[in-house]
């Protein structure tokens, strides 16, 4: 009996164990959620002085499928926890993409506070996606 007790508590911790192991790369996702665009949330976040990332971004473009997940990896880096990532849709806020200069989707565009501190137009590679998002830091 006392070895039936083990043996299934001993599986029920292992079994927890593996969950939570396969849940952790979740846990860096979740860490910094990519926000729709709002006028009101992207002042807010430039009066508090934080890094922001505008990503000028069209779900039909295929570079942008390409850029998200590598945004995604990057946001779950302790470095960019602060970051502020504003999705702006290039089809439906084309007012906004015209305020922020863009003239295509797949722009990304970081800021610091309220200074811009760089921009890249069709980028899909995670070192240079780093090296710029690290200018709003």
């Amino acid at each position: 009996m006392f070895q039936a007790q083990l043996t299934r508590k001993t599986f029920t911790r292992a079994v927890l164990a593996t969950a939570l192991t396969a849940m952790m790369p979740l846990a860096s996702a979740f860490a910094n959620p990519v926000t729709p665009y709002t006028p009101s949330a992207f002042k807010a976040a430039q009066a508090a002085g934080a890094p922001i990332l505008i990503a000028i971004h069209a779900d039909w473009c295929p570079t942008c499928k390409a850029q998200t997940p590598i945004i995604d990896r990057l946001a779950g880096d302790p470095k960019f926890a602060k970051l502020k990532i504003f999705r702006v849709d290039f089809d439906g806020q084309k007012p906004v993409v015209k305020e922020f200069g863009a003239n295509m989707q797949s722009t990304l565009i970081v800021f610091k506070g309220t200074a811009e501190q760089g921009r890249s137009v069709g980028d899909t590679k995670e070192a240079s996606i780093a090296t710029l998002l690290g200018k709003a830091l």
